[in-house]
Protein backbone atom coordinates (compact mmCIF):
# COMPACT_ATOMS: atom_id res chain seq x y z
CA UNK A 1 0.00 0.00 0.00
CA UNK A 2 1.25 3.43 -0.85
CA UNK A 3 0.85 5.85 1.98
CA UNK A 4 0.06 9.53 1.47
CA UNK A 5 2.89 12.05 1.43
CA UNK A 6 3.94 13.83 4.57
CA UNK A 7 3.48 17.57 4.68
CA UNK A 8 4.89 18.15 8.17
CA UNK A 9 6.79 16.36 10.93
CA UNK A 10 6.99 17.71 14.47
CA UNK A 11 8.97 16.22 17.35
CA UNK A 12 6.95 15.76 20.54
CA UNK A 13 8.01 14.88 24.09
CA UNK A 14 8.71 11.24 25.01
CA UNK A 15 10.20 10.34 21.61
CA UNK A 16 7.02 10.81 19.64
CA UNK A 17 6.47 12.46 16.27
CA UNK A 18 3.37 14.26 15.03
CA UNK A 19 2.97 13.43 11.34
CA UNK A 20 0.71 15.50 9.09
CA UNK A 21 -0.25 13.96 5.76
CA UNK A 22 -1.56 15.42 2.49
CA UNK A 23 -4.90 13.71 3.18
CA UNK A 24 -5.46 15.84 6.28
CA UNK A 25 -4.64 12.94 8.58
CA UNK A 26 -2.60 13.72 11.66
CA UNK A 27 -0.92 10.78 13.35
CA UNK A 28 1.43 10.26 16.28
CA UNK A 29 4.32 7.82 15.92
CA UNK A 30 6.28 6.42 18.88
CA UNK A 31 9.99 6.27 18.02
CA UNK A 32 11.11 4.77 21.34
CA UNK A 33 10.92 1.09 20.22
CA UNK A 34 13.32 1.95 17.36
CA UNK A 35 15.94 3.65 19.57
CA UNK A 36 18.15 0.58 20.05
CA UNK A 37 21.77 -0.08 19.20
CA UNK A 38 24.53 2.50 19.11
CA UNK A 39 23.32 4.27 15.96
CA UNK A 40 19.59 4.55 16.65
CA UNK A 41 20.11 5.12 20.40
CA UNK A 42 21.28 8.64 19.50
CA UNK A 43 17.58 9.40 19.10
CA UNK A 44 17.26 9.19 22.90
CA UNK A 45 19.10 12.52 23.12
CA UNK A 46 16.23 15.01 23.16
CA UNK A 47 18.20 17.74 21.40
CA UNK A 48 19.20 15.35 18.61
CA UNK A 49 15.69 13.90 18.38
CA UNK A 50 14.32 17.40 17.72
CA UNK A 51 16.50 17.71 14.58
CA UNK A 52 14.22 15.35 12.63
CA UNK A 53 13.51 16.56 9.10
CA UNK A 54 11.14 15.60 6.36
CA UNK A 55 12.72 14.18 3.20
CA UNK A 56 12.16 16.07 -0.08
CA UNK A 57 8.72 15.47 -1.50
CA UNK A 58 7.35 14.23 1.82
CA UNK A 59 8.51 10.67 1.21
CA UNK A 60 9.82 10.09 4.73
CA UNK A 61 11.82 11.47 7.64
CA UNK A 62 15.47 11.51 8.62
CA UNK A 63 17.86 12.75 11.28
CA UNK A 64 21.19 14.47 10.44
CA UNK A 65 23.33 11.34 10.82
CA UNK A 66 21.05 9.30 8.54
CA UNK A 67 18.75 7.53 10.98
CA UNK A 68 15.39 7.05 9.31
CA UNK A 69 12.20 5.06 9.62
CA UNK A 70 10.50 3.54 6.59
CA UNK A 71 7.55 5.63 5.37
CA UNK A 72 5.15 2.66 5.48
CA UNK A 73 6.11 2.00 9.12
CA UNK A 74 5.47 5.62 10.02
CA UNK A 75 2.03 5.52 8.45
CA UNK A 76 0.90 2.03 9.44
CA UNK A 77 2.29 2.01 12.98
CA UNK A 78 1.12 5.42 14.11
CA UNK A 79 -2.02 6.43 15.98
CA UNK A 80 -4.51 8.66 14.19
CA UNK A 81 -5.40 11.77 16.15
CA UNK A 82 -7.23 13.79 13.51
CA UNK A 83 -8.68 13.49 10.03
CA UNK A 84 -9.92 16.60 8.32
CA UNK A 85 -12.64 16.44 5.72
Amino acid sequence: MLQPRLVKVEPLPQMKLRLSYETGEIKVFDVEPYAMGSWFSKLKDDNYFKTVQMLPGGIGIEWPEGQDIAPHELYENSIAVKKTA
